[in-house]
């Protein structure tokens, strides 16, 4: 064998493990990755999660339009994590949580199931569900804090990440004053969830969003008002304080 065949094979092997080290280097970071993402959202591969959806305020029995963009988004970080979504709607969802991940999308007005959860896990949220018109309509008192929407200008959501304890599957909230908030909320998700994991963990979390302007930029501008876990957690009295949305 001459120099020069000798420098072709030993460049030819140096790059195949060149290649190879690469592929199993990009591969154990995919993995690593995916495994952080399966841990956030609790879904393991093939397994199963709950999508709660609530019914439009319009009385129809249909799912409003931006929810149903809302689960097109979660389905998409489902299927990221090899699992599987079963879809129901908030009346007939009758079990309790923890045993499977679970996503519930929209308000108490027109969710029972959030209803809840809210009750339950996240006393100091309380919702105003008066159906009557008003400036409360919708308005969200968290703590000693009231949040009030200015329809299409400024609008609030809450995004939660709730467990019992590290051994259970989370619940995701995702509870907006209006449907295109909720949406707004799972895209919030489905782009920071990276963020969020390197910041709470796999713990539970309670964020106040704002969605800026949503008749021009729909639900794309979106902007983190404030962690409330402790104030969500806490059941306060009424509130003293008004933040008005203009502000």
């Amino acid at each position: 064998m001459t120099d020069d065949v000798r420098n072709i094979v030993l460049g030819v092997i140096a790059a195949g493990i060149s290649a190879a080290l690469g592929w199993i280097a990009r591969t154990y970071l995919w993995r690593r990755k995916l495994r952080r993402k399966q841990a956030f959202f609790g879904l393991s591969g093939n397994s199963e999660c709950l999508l709660v959806v609530n019914r439009d305020a319009g009385g129809d029995g249909a799912v409003h339009r931006r929810d149903v963009f809302a689960l097109l988004e979660l389905s998409a970080l489902i299927k990221d994590c090899s699992a599987h979504a079963q879809i129901l709607s908030h009346d007939v969802t009758q079990q309790g949580f923890g045993e499977r991940t679970e996503f519930c999308v929209g308000g108490p007005g027109s969710n029972r199931r959030m209803a809840a959860h809210l009750h339950s896990l996240l006393p100091g949220v309380k919702v105003n569900t008066d159906p009557e018109p008003g400036p409360d309509r919708g308005a969200f008192q968290i703590g000693s804090e009231c949040y009030r929407a200015e329809k299409g200008v400024t609008e609030y959501v809450v995004l939660a990440r709730l467990t019992v304890s590290h051994e259970t599957c989370p619940v995701f909230l995702f509870c907006g004053q209006r449907a295109i908030t909720n949406q707004a909320a799972t895209r919030y998700l489905a782009r920071h969830y990276e963020k969020l994991s390197r910041k709470h963990g796999n713990n539970t979390f309670c964020l106040l969003l704002k969605v800026v302007n949503s008749q021009a930029y729909g639900p794309d501008v979106v902007e983190l008002v404030a962690d409330v876990t402790r104030a969500a957690q806490t059941p306060v009295p009424e509130p003293r304080t008004s933040h008005r949305a203009s502000s």
